[in-house]
């Protein structure tokens, strides 16, 4: 896939994941051979949400990684650009106030939250620089921001072989478990191209986040990202 294809207007890849949405979860979940749970789970653990505190979940999507801040007491809004996303969400979790929103320009006034997080969206925002300045916006000081993505193997011999999954199993395997394997493509390809994890730190700090640290998961497949507004 060409460069330039990565580069879709914020439309297209809301209507991508609007063809992916009924069957999301499901091929995430045999895509990461189950260790999204996992990864969800050290997302909950890093941000630290306390009960009656307020969480945006943004990339939401269908409310999977929204669910486990519920059912620990705390106020979690899950904002996704997709109403595919959205709608399946509402379907199978209508407790939660799943809520349509452009990363670049979120619809929350001023420190509305005490934490926010993101998980495998980022690199999905048109602006992934605005939408970390967004984050900081909304976000109040003292909160924190937890930004789980797909980064870089830190071992060579395993990034090899990860590289060629990525593009060319992972695509395989979509086309069996997804509704709509061609997104999977373009998936695979914004992994490809995103930052390393020192890269990503620095894009956060940029966006006016402090003490940035990050850990990885699964030897580098995910880097956790953490910082403080």
């Amino acid at each position: 896939m060409a460069r330039a294809e990565l580069d879709k207007k914020p439309t297209d890849v809301a209507r991508m994941f609007d063809a992916v949405a009924k069957r999301y979860d499901i091929a995430n979940d045999v895509l990461s051979l189950g260790q999204d749970r996992r990864w969800r789970r050290d997302v909950i653990e890093a941000v630290g949400a306390k009960r009656g505190e307020r969480v945006l979940d943004l990339a939401a999507g269908t409310g999977t990684s929204s669910e486990p801040f519920h059912e620990l007491g705390a106020v979690v809004v899950p904002c996704d650009f997709s109403v595919g996303m959205l709608k399946v969400g509402k379907q199978a979790r209508p407790h939660l106030p799943f809520t349509a929103g452009d990363g670049t320009r979120l619809p929350f006034a001023d420190q509305t939250f005490d934490h926010a997080t993101i998980s495998f969206g980022l690199r999905n925002i048109v602006d992934p620089h605005a939408g970390l300045r967004e984050l900081r916006r909304v976000v109040r000081p003292g909160g924190r921001l937890v930004v789980a993505e797909f980064s870089t193997p830190t071992w060579a011999p395993f990034r090899i072989a990860y590289l060629e999954y990525l593009m060319k199993a992972l695509p395989a395997v979509a086309r069996v478990v997804s509704s709509s394997p061609d997104a999977y493509v373009y998936l695979a390809e914004s992994i490809r191209a995103w930052p390393d994890q020192q890269g990503l730190a620095h894009m956060i700090e940029d966006a006016g986040w402090r003490d940035v640290e990050w850990r990885n998961l699964s030897g580098g497949i995910v880097a956790l990202h953490r910082a403080t507004a």
